[in-house]
């Protein structure tokens, strides 16, 4: 059988057929809405609740909607859709499994924190090259309260949030990964590692998630024999103001500096000045909805030609933060190219 993907270094592959992103949806909520993104989201719900009954509901009829928005802009049915790779923040990834059982599409639910669009999508890619799939979607969302709720506080505490706390996206980001020629292609991917600098925070996910991101943008560099002038934009998820900082400097000590080729989701989704965003956006729907919204038609339009979009995620379980562990990170690079 003939090899469709070449191995790079320990942790990089380049696809020798690359599959492509052929279409994408996505659905946010009110606030993310009256973001400097909002105008390019698909589609604003002003209800968070997304008539439903609860948080987590909420969560799972958000994915519905968008994985319903994505066939229908697709035209493409349930059917022709082979796998989907998909997650969420929650436990067990309930708003995954109720969100989408009812379009009876096999599901590989993936559970990476903040850096699920990542995951799915260089999991999605593998399966495409490897030609086991013609089609598969690839998702990830987010919704503030659900998260909070299930990290932190519930709501109604009214907790104060520090500085360097980054607020969950509400919103679902989805894409189409399939062999058929379209304008942007997954060029390749490079797979993170789970990093622990031992930061105990939990209100600072930018420090937690900063050194894998390093750790990433690093083994990407040194596996495929490239820097930063390699790539018009280095995308990171959700450091946010606080995390983008930490990786600049720890960029600089192994001898790079990314700080004008690097953007991160978390701080362009919101204004942080006329939003009360604090740090920025963080939550598997925040790179999620910047990657559909943004950074695709950035490509298309051949505004960028190479990017390198690596979403970041920090580990954090309230079981394990209460016994006193450190929240790790990790990063997933995926390498998209203007074809």
């Amino acid at each position: 059988m003939e090899e469709c993907t070449q191995m790079k270094g320990k942790q990089s592959l380049l696809f020798k057929n690359p599959p492509y992103i052929q279409h994408t949806a996505c659905i946010a909520g009110k606030k993310e809405g009256e973001g400097p993104m909002g105008h390019l989201f698909d589609e604003v719900n002003e209800d968070p609740m997304f008539g439903m009954t609860s948080w987590e509901e909420a969560e799972s009829r958000l994915q519905e909607l968008t994985l319903g928005k994505l066939l229908k802009k697709s035209g493409l049915t349930a059917g022709e859709i082979r796998y989907i790779f998909a997650g969420d923040l929650l436990g067990q990834l309930i708003g995954t499994t109720f969100g989408l059982m009812n379009y009876d599409i096999p599901m590989f639910g993936l559970y990476g924190a903040c850096s699920t669009m990542g995951e799915s999508m260089a999991l999605a890619a593998m399966c495409v090259a490897g030609n086991y799939a013609n089609r598969v979607v690839a998702l990830a969302s987010s919704h503030f309260a659900s998260a909070e709720k299930q990290f932190r506080f519930p709501l109604e505490y009214g907790n104060q949030r520090p500085l360097s706390a980054t607020w969950t996206v509400t919103g679902c980001g989805s894409v189409v990964i399939g062999k058929e020629k379209n304008t942007v292609k997954v060029a390749g991917i490079t797979t993170g590692k789970v990093v622990d600098y031992g930061v105990k925070d939990s209100m600072n996910m930018g420090a937690c998630m900063a050194p894998a991101a390093a750790d990433l943008i690093y083994a990407n560099f040194m596996d495929l024999g490239v820097d930063q002038d390699d790539y018009d934009m280095i995308i990171t998820g959700d450091l946010g103001l606080v995390g983008q900082t930490i990786l600049f400097d720890l960029m600089k000590d192994k001898g790079y500096d990314i700080s004008k080729k690097h953007m991160d989701c978390g701080i362009e989704i919101f204004d942080d000045k006329t939003q009360d965003t604090h740090s920025g956006g963080s939550g598997c729907g925040c790179s999620a909805l910047v990657l559909c919204s943004y950074v695709i038609k950035q490509l298309e339009k051949k505004r960028w030609n190479r990017v390198l979009f690596l979403p970041t995620g920090a580990m954090l379980s309230p079981v394990s933060f209460n016994e006193g562990k450190s929240v790790p990170g990790i990063a997933h690079g995926i390498i998209l190219e203007s074809e």
